[in-house]
Order: structure tokens, then C-alpha cells, then sequence
């Protein structure tokens, strides 16, 4: 039986899902995509719930019917399934790479490769240079497209952050579960929780350090070695990304993780500090000549340098030593203390779960309350909300409210905001709800002014509570729009507006930098999931790295708060609120 990850399995399934959704099948693309999502975050192995259970034990997982069971047991013999097979041969398209191009759908995707023989983005990208592109889409989509395909080459070969850290965290893991491990920390830009990721970097202390490396190279996820030594070991995995293992000794253990962690910059101004100190700093210690001051722990490398302990998320150089020489470093927002997600989408519109569904998974996962909030009419592709149904949803919202115990569902809503920065939804119906939260989704190509102006008349909307993902990019697919981003945080600050750190991986968005701006200037902010799909809710630890990065500590972000106290703040007249 083949050992395949949780992640192998869904990607399979999810992929099945797309290439029926390329030849028009219908119901089954979403039925394989749920399937796909309930897998991937499943608790348990699948391959252990299968030797445990058999092939009816995979029918305990939401979404997996009989078919897609037979699938999964066949995967675990032998790594695929006839289905996937037969599909593949039919349309050899990587329904993955070409999704990451703007504008390149389904119909798109089937279009090109029956009439250009297109399969992946280096296929797209010759015929976009051919000009034959333009005669398959048109001239327009066929710009739309060639931009998309820019935007791509200029975001590098990096990973999103949400993708990769479940990986990093299962191989730390597995590296712990190694006889003798003492220590298995992942360092480097995922310590740091950077919002993108170009490789792996373990730092490993261990009694035997060949047994380590043995078993590091014959993990499942590995598909090269590239280097193989008794101290540092280098692999290529399944995902494409290399991944570094370096054994040290425990007494040098936090002097490499700090080597290691800490961005290039900072780790430049700390030596020089250093120096300037008649020491010197490298991946080994802290030195007095041939003395070692410090070395085991990374507090004790920061310490003997007269610094308190720096948090990874800012070493980055941008102020935190000086900072912490001052005696000014924040009290970072710590993980696990958003209490309430305050974006959610249902079924009620583009979400996969019903609202009890949401409420019962996001209560599972200890949060206190979350705000419903589907999208308006103006985004009909989504089955946007009108008034009369957003009325009919709040009644079956105030219905669970009765029958939940412990656990708060705010009314709310994702109301678009105009191309004249009007709202979707009349006041009336705005007045009605406990949370609103207004975002774009049309008009991406306004001038910054144009831009400007209409996120600042929405947000004198004495309704509109926030504004969700502020900048409207898609890491790696699509640019944000032109904003003042400046001007945009000091009406926030003037009209009593939250802006929203939206945690979905490929948004991340505000920005850790447009977060320190608003720290600065005391508005306040939230954090949300963006959640479509009950999986989704375990996002919303990646917001609060983004908040740790622009410097937020607990107090500037709002549903940190128990909900009487967010309730009393979104009731208290706008211009009031502090």
C-alpha cells in the first residue's frame, strides 16, 4: 500500500473534478472539489482511516460517496485510479498551472487545447507570442490574458505561504518522530511566516544523525536527493520546492536558528551591533574572541547582545532593532486570539456549506461566534443577495441563534461597493444587520483617484462597519488595484471604519506593511477567513501572522473581543468609535 498524504489524494481528486468541469460534465466538478477540500483537511490520515476501517471508513469523510471511495482505495494501491487515467488521456491539459493565469477558465482552457494544442502555461505563453491567441479569444481576452501571463513571470517561482505551511509543519513532524530528535524546527522565511515561500529550511537537533538523514530521504513526499551528508541534506519534493535538513548541536541550537531565521537584513544589523560591541555573531554564537557568550537558545543570543527576544515575523530590519533597544518593541496579537470569523460565505450564495454547517465547524475549532456574510446582488454570478433574501436569511439566522447554545451568529453581509462607491443594498436593509462589511469586485481598472474616492464614499456610509480585502489582489494572479492607500487608512481613522487582514492564503490582503500603517494611525482593524467552505476556517492563524508582521498587537484588532464587546462597538455611532 502506497504511504500517500492527505494533500496527494485531494490534489488527485480535485484535479478529476477539473477535467470533468474542461468536458462540460455537469454536477460532478463541484462534487469532486468538495470531496477534494473535505479530504485535505481531514484530521486523520486517510491511509491509516482506510487500515483501520476499510473502504467504508472512507465514507465517514463528508463528500466522499461510494465513487470517490473506490477512488481513493485504488490511489492506495496504486497510485492513481483508472477515472483519472482515462480523463487525462482525453484532455492532457495541467488544469493546475493554467488556473494560475487570470482570465483562464474552464471554457478558455478546453478552447486552447483543442484548437492550439495548449497544456500548460509555457504552451500559453508561445501562443500568446505567436499571435494566435487573439483568434481563439478574441483581441481583447487575448490582452487580458498576455497580462495575466506577465504578472505571473514577475511574481517568481515562490509558493503561498497557506499552501506550504501544513507541509512544513507534518515534516517537522516527522522529523520529531525520528529516535533521538530533540529538537525539529522549520526556520528560514516560514518562521518568519513571510506571505510567500522559495524552500524549506530544518534545523534539527539529534543523537544520531544518520539515522535522521536515512529516514529524511526516504519520506513520501521526496522525489530527489540532491545532497546527502551527515550534517546537512538537501531534497527536492513532490511539490517541486527543495527542502534543507541541518543537524547541530544543542549547544549551538539557537544560534543557528536565529542564523536561520532571520532575514539576510537583520541578521547584517545584528552583527554589526556586534561588532560595535567587540563581539562577533555568526550561525555558531556570539563570541568574545574565542569565549562563546551565547549559543543555545535564541533568547540567550539576543540577551547577551542587550536585546530582549525579537518575534520572527519582524526580523526583518524595518525598526525592530531599534525597537527593542528602546524598550519599544509591540506585544504581538498572539495566535489563537480571534475569537469570531467575520467573513463567512454560505450556500446562501458562492459558499459550499449551510450556515448551521459553518457555525458548527467554526465552533468546533474553538471560536466564539461568526458573522454570515454572502455576498450582494450586484455580483449575480454568486447568486448575490437582494434584500427580501438577505430578510429570509436573517430569520434563519435568529432560528439557530435559538438552538445553538454558547455560540453567536451575527446578520451580516459582503455588500459590493458601486463603481460610484454607493452600496448593493439599501440603508434600510444595511441598518438591519449587526456587521457590514463592503468590498469591490467590478471596476478593477479606475484610476488611483477614481479608487481612492470610492472606498472613502463607502466608508461614509454611516452602515458600512469595514472594508473587506481592501486591495483586491490575488498573490501571483492579479494586481491590486490603484489605491492611496494613505488617504484610504485616514478616512478609516476619520469615518470609523474597521479594514479587514483577509486570511485566505492567495489574498493575504491588507498587507503587513498597510497593517503597520494602520497601527500608526489607530485604526482598527479585523481579521476574517474569507471562508467558502468549512476547511476554510482553519485559515485564520495566517491573518494573524500577517497582523504580527505589520506590528498589531491584540488591542487594534477587533474580534479579539468577546461579542457583547463587538457589539457594543459596532452599535456605537461611527464617528464615535474609538
Amino acid at each position: 500500500m502506497k504511504r500517500l498524504t492527505n494533500e496527494e489524494i485531494a490534489e488527485k481528486i480535485a484535479e478529476t473534478g477539473q477535467l470533468y468541469e474542461l468536458q462540460g460534465v455537469q454536477f460532478k466538478p463541484r462534487a469532486y472539489a468538495r470531496a477534494a477540500e473535505q479530504i485535505e483537511s481531514f484530521g486523520q490520515a486517510i491511509v491509516d482511516l482506510y487500515k483501520e476501517k476499510g473502504e467504508k471508513g472512507l465514507r465517514e469523510i463528508p463528500g466522499v460517496g461510494p465513487g470517490i471511495a473506490g477512488h481513493i482505495v485504488e490511489m492506495l494501491k496504486t497510485g492513481t485510479f483508472a477515472e483519472y487515467k482515462k480523463l487525462k488521456k482525453a484532455i492532457p491539459v495541467d488544469v493546475r498551472d493554467l488556473e494560475r493565469v487570470e482570465h483562464v477558465g474552464p471554457k478558455t482552457a478546453l478552447a486552447l487545447y483543442k484548437k492550439l494544442g495548449v497544456k500548460n502555461v509555457a504552451d500559453l505563453r508561445k501562443a500568446a507570442a505567436s499571435g494566435k491567441l487573439a483568434k481563439i479569444v478574441g483581441e481583447t481576452t487575448a490582452e487580458k490574458i498576455s497580462k495575466g501571463l506577465d504578472f505571473l513571470k514577475t511574481s517568481g517561482n515562490r509558493e503561498i505561504l497557506g499552501h506550504v505551511l501544513p507541509l512544513a509543519t507534518r515534516i517537522e513532524e516527522d522529523l520529531r518522530a525520528v529516535p533521538g530528535v530533540k529538537h525539529a524546527v522549520v526556520a528560514g522565511s516560514v518562521r518568519r511566516r513571510q506571505e510567500t515561500i522559495g524552500d524549506f529550511d530544518f534545523i534539527v537537533v539529534a543523537d544520531d544523525a544518520e539515522a535522521v538523514m536515512e529516514r529524511f530521504v526516504k519520506f513520501s513526499r521526496v522525489v530527489q536527493t540532491i545532497e546527502h551528508g551527515p550534517t546537512m541534506t538537501i531534497v527536492r519534493l513532490k511539490n517541486g520546492m527543495h527542502a534543507d535538513v541541518r543537524i547541530v548541536e544543542g549547544d549551538a541550537y539557537g544560534a543557528v536558528l536565529q542564523h536561520f531565521t532571520g532575514s539576510k537584513e537583520h541578521n547584517i544589523a545584528l552583527r554589526t551591533l556586534a561588532v560595535k560591541r567587540g563581539l562577533k555573531l555568526n550561525e555558531y554564537g556570539l563570541w568574545k574572541g574565542k569565549k562563546r557568550l551565547a549559543a543555545r537558545t535564541e533568547e540567550d543570543v539576543y540577551k547577551a547582545l542587550g536585546l530582549p527576544y525579537i518575534d520572527p515575523e519582524i526580523r526583518t530590519n524595518e525598526g525592530e532593532l531599534e525597537a527593542a533597544k528602546a524598550g519599544k518593541l509591540p506585544k504581538l496579537i498572539p495566535y489563537g486570539s480571534v475569537r469570531g470569523d467575520l467573513q463567512i460565505q454560505t450556500s446562501w450564495t458562492d459558499g459550499a456549506a449551510s450556515i448551521e454547517k459553518m457555525a458548527e465547524e467554526a465552533k468546533k475549532l474553538g471560536r466564539a461566534y461568526i458573522a454570515i456574510t454572502d455576498h450582494t446582488k450586484a455580483l449575480a454570478m454568486t447568486g448575490g443577495l437582494d434584500e427580501k433574501r438577505l430578510a429570509a436569511q436573517g430569520r434563519e439566522i435568529d432560528a439557530l441563534n435559538k438552538k445553538l447554545k454558547g455560540f453567536t451568529i451575527l446578520k451580516g453581509s459582503e455588500c459590493d461597493i458601486l463603481k460610484d462607491g454607493r452600496m448593493d443594498l439599501d440603508d434600510a436593509a444595511l441598518a438591519s444587520l449587526d456587521f457590514v462589511g463592503a468590498s469591490i469586485h467590478s471596476h478593477f481598472k479606475l484610476s488611483s483617484e477614481e479608487q481612492t474616492a470610492r472606498v472613502i464614499q463607502a466608508m461614509k456610509n454611516p452602515y458600512v462597519d469595514c472594508i473587506f480585502h481592501p486591495t483586491g489582489r490575488l498573490i501571483g494572479k492579479r494586481p491590486p488595484y490603484e489605491l492611496d492607500m494613505l488617504a484610504v487608512l485616514k478616512a478609516a481613522k476619520a469615518t470609523g471604519t474597521a479594514l479587514e487582514i483577509d486570511a485566505f492564503p492567495n489574498r493575504s490582503d491588507l498587507r503587513d506593511e498597510h497593517v503597520r500603517m494602520a497601527v500608526k494611525l489607530g485604526v482598527k482593524l479585523v481579521i476574517d477567513t474569507d471562508a467558502h467552505h468549512p476547511s476554510h476556517l482553519g485559515y485564520l492563524d495566517l491573518g494573524v501572522a500577517i497582523a504580527r508582521r505589520g506590528w498589531a498587537e491584540k488591542k487594534d484588532v477587533l474580534n479579539t473581543r468577546p461579542v457583547g464587546e463587538l457589539l457594543r462597538w459596532l452599535k456605537t455611532p461611527k464617528t464615535k468609535r474609538r
